[in-house]
């Protein structure tokens, strides 16, 4: 070998006292090559945590589909080998029993009505390693809105529900999952239209006399007095500012993140509180003040409508009925709140300044512990 390579030249495999380190280190290596190849294929066996659910809409039912993994089955089942449910046999035995585990898990409501599903037998999906379950409910007519909630294995919190619900050709999607488990669609027919103005006509009404901002605002500008025609200005003008903006922020064109907004909204109370400590006699603003924090009041309720996960069409014609909810209880708190303060102010000078400071301090300090608990403590004090 020493006359082929010639004088001097090395052998292509030395052999050295470095030889048996080389052997450890090339051990080493293929010893983490296979753990990593095991780890992968166990990683690729364990299944992932999703679930399937198909809606489609029909005129006299509900057509639905449910595909769930065999491993969350079988958990919640207590079945010991998941495996079992790919044998059609045996998956049909678990018939009754899926159909009452899902039965508190899965409700779909139309027009606010629970629905009651009747379930085929389990199909095994091998290929998928799922099981289908296909079922029904039977409706009067066309709903115009259809809500589904769904927490289907709540033992792991990672699940999540692929939501698939079919309107003619029109599909719409949603995930639905622990921090979100409910959905609500709105059809894309008369009864749809119908359902929106009712839900979100009420929803501005009760966000108005449920929500502290936009109560104590209200009652801030009422504290300094003034005429019922005002009044009535000051709630329109506020209702149009806010309704711009919210327009603006559903069509994306503006957005704020609730970070931001809902701080700025206490802070809309404390200068509110504080302008009427103030005054003195001089210029009323409180119409401007209505118009421009109007503008702001209106991004938290786009920022209300997004966290609803409206589908494009439901957003367009609920921000209509939506302000008119916003300026009926405007009005009905504005009729109330006026109609008192007068009463109080008839009474004596002294009992109406006193109304006037420790109404102002109790809206302005209001806002001032909103805007802290909002800052420092968004998830709650």
């Amino acid at each position: 070998m020493t006359r082929l390579l010639g004088r001097g030249a090395r052998s292509a495999w030395p052999r050295d006292r470095h030889d048996g380190g080389v052997g450890q280190r090339a051990l080493v290596v293929a010893t983490t090559l296979l753990a990593l190849l095991l780890l992968a294929r166990t990683a690729g066996a364990h299944p992932v945590p999703f679930s399937y659910l198909d809606l489609r809409l029909e005129s006299g039912a509900i057509e639905g589909t449910l595909v769930a993994h065999i491993f969350d089955v079988a958990h919640d089942l207590n079945i010991e080998k998941p495996e079992q449910l790919l044998d059609a046999a045996f998956a049909a035995q678990q018939e009754v029993a899926f159909a009452t585990l899902i039965a508190g898990r899965l409700q779909v409501t139309a027009d606010g009505r629970v629905l009651t599903p009747s379930w085929s037998t389990p199909e095994p999906l091998p290929d998928r390693q799922s099981v289908r379950m296909r079922f029904r409910l039977p409706v009067d007519h066309m709903p115009g809105a259809v809500a589904v909630s769904a927490r289907l294995f709540p033992y792991d919190p990672a699940h999540q529900t692929f939501l698939n619900l079919y309107e003619g050709s029109e599909l719409t999607q949603a995930i639905l999952n622990d921090r979100n488990p409910r959905f609500e669609y709105f059809a894309g027919t008369r009864q749809g239209v119908m359902a929106v103005v009712g839900r979100f006509t009420s929803e501005g009404l009760r966000h108005i006399l449920a929500g502290p901002d936009h109560l104590l605002f209200l009652v801030g500008l009422l504290l300094l007095g003034g005429s019922l025609r005002q009044f009535v200005l000051m709630a329109t003008a506020f209702t149009l500012a806010n309704g711009v903006t919210l327009a603006m922020a559903a069509f994306g064109y503006v957005g704020t993140p609730p970070r931001i907004i809902e701080p700025a909204l206490a802070l809309t109370l404390v200068y509110v509180g504080a302008d009427n400590l103030l005054v003195r006699g001089g210029r009323d603003m409180r119409i401007w003040m209505a118009v421009a924090f109007g503008c702001m009041h209106g991004l938290g309720y786009a920022n209300l409508l997004k966290g609803m996960g409206l589908q494009a069409r439901a957003v367009t014609w609920s921000l209509l009925p939506f302000g008119m909810g916003i300026e009926a209880g405007q009005l009905v708190v504005v009729v109330v709140g006026a109609a008192a303060f007068a009463a109080l102010r008839t009474r004596s000078e002294l009992a109406s300044r006193r109304l006037v400071f420790a109404g102002s301090v109790l809206v302005a300090a209001t806002g001032t512990v909103l805007f802290i608990q909002r800052v420092f403590f968004p998830g709650g004090m």
